[in-house]
């Protein structure tokens, strides 16, 4: 019987009858053992690592609990959700006893060189011991493993679990056989094997264990996911370990990246890695839901479903460094989705292509940060984003330059997407950040749009696939005038975001690159300094677009934002297309600096109080870091004489 949660709306009639009194008092909650920073609001998002099994994912903080794991899916209901709530929405903290009880912050923490299984290393008064946390990878059966060691000393530990499904709605059922225990999540159930006992607190629905690790000792702590209530096997810690190291290590070896600052790439490439779902090949935005884009803001979405356009983004990021493979799985996810219909294209899909991605708001999690809203689902999947075409198409493009053996794979896709672009360019959109405001004919959907037909023109001319060539020429050339004449603002030498706006966007530096016009025509020189002049923040970081503070701005919202990062990718990539590689270099660095200790990124950057912001880590900023380093390799100098 397949129990997978296929959309966001199916998982919810359940967790709605499941909420009523069935949550510990936060007090009650907090009391089995003394936990680091209980109900802290001072938190980062970046105070997080991230693991995962290219299926789904889970966030590790700076105290060894795990504070977010959705199974099996990254788009399945969140059995630990204390990311956007406290300890009573669900986690699994493991480590040494501190003063008080509570488990200390780590010294140091890292990822094992070039794999996805963070080590944490704590240094108490009592001994050295370290945490390696990671979820092995090739086995349908989501997987968590927490492998402690003991440096010196003899240190006491702790564990507890407290599994909270439904996104922390309800306490579950706890089993155990004497030696393993199982929580039971309504959909599947999470088996924990631990060498230590286990104490099985039916009142607070937990499961924790205190234990003494020695120098030279190591256990293994296993966290697995069935579909029905038959136990998995009993793992092998040690061996899955070997595995999953030897996975990340053999893969990353085949970047073919050898330019500056190539450890910051790999790491992005591991990221991106990371977000494809290997079943089908789309990747997820991001990993989670409602990390706040402001503090307190009510922006706050569900990024853990597949947009087509960050997809295509994240595809050709790998593709750029040689992973030709993950670009493959890509394209054939895209033949699923559109199943010989591209008529029907949604902007965005659950993994495994579902179409119903509801959006509705989980009012008893008061989200990070006191952030609410807590979303999941996105009705975004509705809206029209006539760019969605260029950037799907353009991928495709690139794909069959980088691997002609692709292209009578991409030909069929390309043709049939500008197809049906033909009805819908003419239109007002939503545009690239998706807008909840009323439509516009936003400058940069008529650019990808032209951008569509533009590559569609060329895979014909080049001998790959059919279409009427001539008709889309015509559109093509109409299109290019259009917008030069209604998106563009003499007055102050700039596109505009969209037609008869004097108001500017940062997704307008994708015209750089795009082939539009010639990198040094005065029109792109001038769209560029007036970006960095009217949505530049501190540090030289970009607004996607001005906002209104509390009144509602064009994205139909209040509130405002940090700074977009794959803007700053754009930026870098523009300013080195129009010679400011100088420039460019020092925008590269400031990207790199805002990372956090494991190289990671979120959605946005707020300049003034130096950290980030939205959801975690975002596939988007680690396009822009690849971007930037690809931008910013020096170019050969040639020999020859004049």
């Amino acid at each position: 019987m397949d129990t997978r949660i296929r959309s966001a709306s199916d998982a919810l009639p359940a967790i709605a009858m499941q909420t009523d009194g069935l949550i510990p008092s936060p007090r009650d909650a907090a009391e089995p053992l003394g936990l680091p920073g209980a109900r802290r609001h001072d938190r980062r998002i970046e105070d997080y690592g991230l693991i995962g099994n290219l299926r789904t994912a889970a966030l590790v903080d700076r105290f060894g609990s795990v504070d977010w794991m959705c199974v099996p899916r990254f788009d399945s209901p969140a059995a630990f959700a204390r990311l956007l709530g406290f300890e009573e929405h669900g986690m699994w903290a493991l480590g040494p006893v501190g003063i008080g009880g509570g488990t200390p912050e780590v010294n140091r923490r890292r990822y094992l060189d070039g794999t996805l299984i963070l080590e944490s290393t704590w240094l108490t008064p009592a001994g050295t011991v370290q945490l390696l946390d990671f979820m092995p990878v090739g086995d349908e059966t989501a997987q968590l493993v927490r492998i402690v060691r003991g440096i010196s000393g003899s240190v006491p530990m702790q564990s507890l679990l407290r599994a909270r499904p439904g996104y922390g709605c309800r306490v579950p059922d706890l089993a155990s056989d004497g030696v393993r225990a199982s929580v039971d999540l309504g959909v599947g159930s999470l088996w924990l094997d631990a060498p230590p006992p286990v104490r099985i607190r039916t009142e607070s629905g937990d499961l924790s264990s205190e234990f003494t690790l020695s120098e030279g000792e190591t256990l293994a702590f296993s966290l697995s996911w069935q579909p029905g209530t038959d136990a998995p096997p009993v793992p092998d810690g040690d061996r899955l370990l070997e595995q999953t190291q030897a996975f990340w290590q053999e893969w990353i070896s085949r970047s073919t990246y050898a330019g500056p600052d190539r450890d910051a790439v790999e790491r992005s490439l591991i990221t991106l890695k990371a977000l494809q779902y290997e079943p089908t090949g789309a990747f997820v935005a991001a990993p989670t839901t409602s990390l706040p884009e402001e503090i307190g803001g009510v922006r706050n979405w569900d990024y853990r479903f597949s947009w087509l356009r960050d997809s295509a983004l994240m595809g050709e990021a790998l593709l750029s460094c040689g992973y030709v493979e993950e670009f493959t799985k890509l394209v054939k996810w895209l033949q699923q989705v559109f199943d010989g219909r591209p008529e029907s294209l949604q902007i965005m899909y659950g993994v495994e292509g579902e179409r119903d991605l509801t959006e509705q708001v989980l009012d008893w999690l008061p989200g990070f940060a006191d952030s609410t809203p807590v979303r999941i689902g996105n009705a975004a999947a509705g809206q029209l984003q006539i760019d969605v075409y260029g950037e799907v198409v353009d991928a495709l493009f690139k794909a069959q330059l980088h691997d002609p053996s692709l292209a009578p794979v991409v030909a069929p896709l390309v043709t049939g997407l500008v197809t049906c672009l033909e009805d819908v360019f003419p239109k007002p959109d939503m545009g690239i950040w998706e807008v909840r405001g009323p439509r516009r004919h936003f400058v940069h959907s008529k650019i990808m749009a032209w951008i569509a037909f533009d590559r569609a023109v060329q895979l014909i001319a080049a001998g790959h696939g059919d279409g009427p060539v001539d008709r889309w020429v015509r559109i093509r050339d109409r299109l290019h005038t259009q917008v030069c004449e209604r998106g563009y603002d003499p007055d102050r030498k700039t596109f505009t975001q969209s037609y008869g706006s004097r108001q500017l966007d940062a997704s307008l530096l994708h015209i750089v690159t795009s082939g539009f016009l010639p990198p040094d025509d005065p029109r792109i020189v001038g769209t560029v300094k007036a970006i960095q002049r009217e949505l530049s923040t501190q540090g030289g970081f970009l607004l996607r677009y001005p906002t209104e503070g509390d009144d509602e701005g064009v994205d139909g919202l209040p509130g405002d934002e940090g700074a977009f990062l794959i803007c700053m990718g754009w930026l870098i990539a523009a300013l080195a297309a129009i010679g400011r590689p100088e420039e460019a270099e020092i925008f590269k660095q400031q990207l790199l600096q805002i990372r956090n200790d494991l190289g990671m990124l979120a959605e946005e950057w707020d300049p003034e109080t130096g950290r980030q912001l939205g959801n975690y880590p975002q596939g988007f900023s680690h396009v822009a870091t690849v971007l930037a380093a690809m931008a910013t390799v020096p170019r050969p100098v040639s020999s020859g004489t004049r």
